[in-house]
């Protein structure tokens, strides 16, 4: 009886370690990609206007020297006259805005005045400011 050796056969193989490793830097690669693509923004469709009306808005100035001098739109007032002043001036105007410009030697209570006039006419006051340099 003679037995046959099957050892000496030779086949074709393919290694197949390595695939999981180059599906995984593939798959990380386009999830990186993709995250880079689409940017984070939100669409929004805007409501559109029947009839386009403007708004009437005004600055205005006040500005306070060192001696309390009281100067609104370059027009030298005193704080008396000053709320009389600033109701003419904005009647009519649907957002009044007054820019204060105070001396830094003032007192708060001086700055305190002006902005309770402005709130008593409900109007729009912002403190300018120096840039440093």
């Amino acid at each position: 009886m003679k037995l046959r050796n099957r050892s000496h056969r030779f086949g074709a193989e393919a290694g197949t370690s390595s695939m999981s490793d180059i599906m995984f830097f593939l798959m990380l690669f386009f999830l990186i990609v993709s995250t880079l693509v689409n940017p984070s923004v939100m669409k929004l469709m805007l409501p559109n206007a029947k009839s386009s009306s403007t708004l009437n808005k005004q600055q205005y100035s006040i500005d306070v020297d060192a001696d309390r001098n009281i100067t609104f739109n370059n027009v030298p007032t005193d704080i008396g006259e000053l709320e009389a002043q600033i109701k003419l001036k904005t009647a009519g105007v649907d957002e009044a805005t007054i820019v204060l410009r105070f001396d830094n030697s003032l007192s708060v209570q001086d700055l305190v005045d002006v902005l309770e006039i402005g709130n008593r006419l409900k109007v729009k006051m912002v403190l300018a400011t120096k840039n440093k340099k």
